[in-house]
């Protein structure tokens, strides 16, 4: 389905140009096959939350702009769904911040690397780490090609910024002692559960309220910011998450309830 076909009457209209925007990245070879598999997953949970940037996400998304802008050396870890969804974004969060981009793929080849790099270029990056087999370094306990990292980069940063992570790399990247934020719609993964911030919100919606937060934020002094981070609880942030989910279910679970009960008088 072509983007611009897509009606805005449909009322699935902004998730199908979502999906299309992977599909571009699959047939582009910048979204691997899995990564598809990992994005409906990921919508399975957008259902559940309402499709919509919750108050919670909004105070996350506040602490980790704050994050970001009190890290030494930061970096924004870009992996191939990211490539497809929000690679202008990207590129504007890495400037605002002054964060390092670094391509990172769990489904690792050159040719992936490549495209990644070619779709950051035209969003406007300069520098990109992590194609530069020179720069190779691993990150240990970690058994997936995610464990390889630009010396430059995520092997020593202080700050990481991985949304649409998998579980593996940001427990190894907690353990290495680095401020690990992601972006994740599903409160009860590994990633959400292990990171020191965790914005449960698709990352569509994400991307452009954490630039502007960024962006206000850099007025602020440093006693603001480290406020602000340390008021965050992420298990806090989690739970009110999952409990959200409930309500939504259980009064979803009343009016289907109250439709059949109408339909049976």
């Amino acid at each position: 389905m072509n983007e611009h076909k897509i009606s805005e009457k449909h009322p699935r209209a902004t998730s199908l140009r979502i999906r299309t925007k992977l599909v571009r990245g699959f047939e582009s070879g910048v979204t691997s096959s899995f990564g598809l598999f990992a994005h409906g997953r990921g919508e399975a949970f957008d259902y559940l939350i309402g499709e919509t940037t919750t108050e919670n996400a909004r105070v996350a998304i506040r602490a980790a702009a704050a994050s970001l802008l009190l890290a030494k050396n930061p970096v924004v870890s870009v992996n191939g769904n990211l490539a497809a969804l929000v690679p202008k974004e990207l590129v504007k969060l890495a400037r605002v911040s002054g964060a390092k981009l670094e391509i990172n793929l769990y489904h690792r080849s050159r040719e992936r690397e490549e495209a990644i790099a070619r779709v950051l270029r035209e969003a406007g990056a300069k520098e990109i780490y992590g194609i530069d087999t020179a720069f190779q370094e691993t990150i240990p306990e970690i058994y997936s090609d995610r464990r390889v990292v630009d010396h430059r980069g995520l092997f020593v940063a202080d700050f990481a910024f991985v949304p649409l992570e998998d579980g593996d790399r940001t427990e190894g990247l907690v353990k290495l002692g680095k401020d690990v934020v992601t972006v994740d719609l599903n409160p009860l993964s590994r990633t959400a559960q292990m990171a020191k911030i965790t914005i449960v919100d698709n990352i569509v919606r994400t991307m452009p309220l954490l630039i502007s937060v960024t962006k206000e934020l850099k007025k602020e002094p440093e006693t603001t910011l480290t406020e602000i981070v340390t008021a965050f609880d992420n298990q806090e942030n989690l739970s009110k998450a999952i409990q959200l989910i409930n309500e939504r279910l259980e009064n979803l679970a009343k009016r289907e309830k109250l439709e059949y009960m109408r339909g049976k008088t």
